[in-house]
């Protein structure tokens, strides 16, 4: 069996490189390190079981969530409004990166993220996620602040593409609605 995640070293190193001058990028390094070992990250933080965002540090300048995405999960894009960046441990995350035309997104590229691969995002950046395979994904997400409590934060309609405020709580709703057919598809 795999040597176990040390997950208060983990968030311990995290929070040191979130003191570097070139902070995102120090994070960077720690991730990459720490997702090189997926099966050490599962053991540490257990076989992802249940989609949603799980929280493992929170603070005004640095949260780290393990997000696990349910098989064939979409969440619509959205912006942070903080730098973000996501390493993968099992499965594959697909990001979608858009930007601003007026009133509406259009998409300018795209990332998939699979086991061991790290994705720095910028303070602006928007983006979109789909877990596009059959089984959970698992992702650490640490962002340069506060995810629970940046105002502005937007997300985009998915038929039309046009700006509204973010609704955290609707995200939530998302994960469970995913749980749900998950569950059922079992």
């Amino acid at each position: 069996m795999a040597a176990k995640l040390d997950v208060e070293q983990f968030i311990d190193d995290l929070r040191r490189a979130n003191r570097e001058s070139e902070s995102q990028a120090a994070i960077d390094e720690v991730l990459a390190r720490t997702v090189s070992e997926p099966a050490r990250v599962a053991a540490g933080l257990g076989e992802p079981s249940v989609a949603g965002l799980h929280t493992l540090y929170h603070s005004s300048d640095l949260t780290v969530l393990n997000v696990v995405w349910a098989p064939l999960m979409i969440l619509m894009p959205h912006n942070h409004k903080m730098w973000a960046s996501i390493g993968i441990y099992t499965g594959r995350e697909d990001n979608i990166i858009w930007e601003r035309k007026g009133a509406v997104v259009q998409a300018v590229g795209a990332a998939s993220l699979s086991e061991k691969e790290v994705f720095p995002l910028p303070e602006d950046a928007i983006h979109s996620v789909n877990n596009p395979i059959r089984r959970l994904t698992g992702a650490i997400h640490v962002y340069g602040g506060d995810f629970f409590e940046v105002p502005g934060r937007s997300e985009w309609d998915p038929e039309t593409l046009t700006e509204r405020e973010l609704d955290l709580d609707a995200a939530r709703e998302r994960f469970r609605e995913a749980n749900e057919r998950f569950e059922r598809s079992r």
